[in-house]
């Protein structure tokens, strides 16, 4: 149950990581309640909400960002060639900068890799207020996160035919129901989560025995097979506990609350299906609204089915 717990810690904590914060639900950016919005009649847009159709990740935000953030943007291109070699240097990777957002002291540049294994992740530049200077020598990256974000992808790589299944899985579904899920220009400014989809994320544990030779093996050899790769994942090591799927999906009307009856077809579908990954499953249904800032789409009204009563596949 520790295990558990720390994945969920780890999976909704990169924005609290990150300076920003997830719990604003009850309020909005001016310090409002909620509810009173709703009985006022203000539009979503009051409140810092957007839909989910329009939201591609302009609006994010992490607080006492607005200095560092100007100064960050007049230094674009000298934090852009800095992140690249970081992450060709320490991972063995190529990355593509997607955005560059001002926090507390720094810059948060958020990346994707260039291919396999894909991923999603983020590096921090210190940034001198008073000197207006960006410290790109100082670049660092918190390892577990960046770890976290190999590992899912090496993941989806060794086992795509089980995350296929999902995938076109989640693919149906929205073109055949009332749901969407983020669209791929938001996961890249905002993402940072690792492997991830428009609807879900993978959590690894950085003590998933299973993967770590795997991950391993990519730092040693990024140009390894997938043949290769898979050979040296240690299968009889799984542990569920270690690795979990946090799917979020949103309706697609924009005055519709979330929804029992899809809630309950997609966790009876996901508990029924045999053919995808093994692993810990934790599924929200949002409204159809996201906050602007914070990217956090999970709210009062949201269904969910996670921590303690996770679905488990084994």
């Amino acid at each position: 149950m520790r295990k558990l717990t720390k994945i969920l810690l780890c999976s909704i904590g990169i924005t609290m990581m990150l300076g920003g914060c997830s719990d604003m639900n009850d309020t909005d950016k001016n310090g409002n309640d909620n509810e009173k919005v709703k009985e006022t009649g203000a539009s979503p847009s009051d409140n810092g909400l957007v839909s989910i159709l329009d939201y591609n990740g302009e609006g994010y935000a992490l607080p006492y960002g607005k200095k560092t953030g100007e100064i960050a943007e007049e230094n674009r291109e000298q934090i852009v060639e800095a992140t690249i070699t970081f992450f060709q240097e320490k991972y063995k990777t190529e990355v593509v900068v997607h955005n560059v957002v001002g926090a507390k002291d720094g810059a948060t540049v958020f990346v994707e890799s260039a291919g396999e294994p894909h991923f999603y992740t983020y590096a921090v530049v210190p940034v001198n207020e008073s000197e207006k200077q960006v410290m790109t020598k100082q670049i660092w990256a918190d390892e577990y996160q960046v770890q976290n974000a190999i590992q899912g992808g090496l993941y989806h790589m060794i086992f795509n035919q089980e995350f296929g299944q999902l995938d076109d899985y989640f693919t149906t579904l929205a073109k055949e129901e009332q749901i969407t899920g983020k669209n791929e220009e938001a996961l890249q400014k905002m993402g940072g989560h690792g492997f991830m989809t428009p609807y879900y994320f993978i959590s690894t544990d950085a003590n998933d025995a299973a993967i770590k030779p795997v991950y391993d093996l990519y730092l040693q050899n990024p140009d390894s097979n997938i043949e290769t790769l898979r050979n040296a994942y240690e299968e009889s090591l799984f542990d569920k506990e270690n690795f979990q799927i946090n799917i979020q999906l949103f309706m697609k009307e924009k005055q519709a609350e979330p929804s029992e009856e899809i809630f309950t077809q997609v966790t009876t579908d996901l508990e029924e299906m045999n053919n995808i990954p093994k692993g810990t499953y934790s599924f929200y249904l949002n409204d159809h609204f996201i906050h602007e800032e914070s990217g956090e789409g999970a709210k009062d009204n949201s269904l969910k089915r996670a921590f303690p009563d996770y679905i488990i596949k084994d």
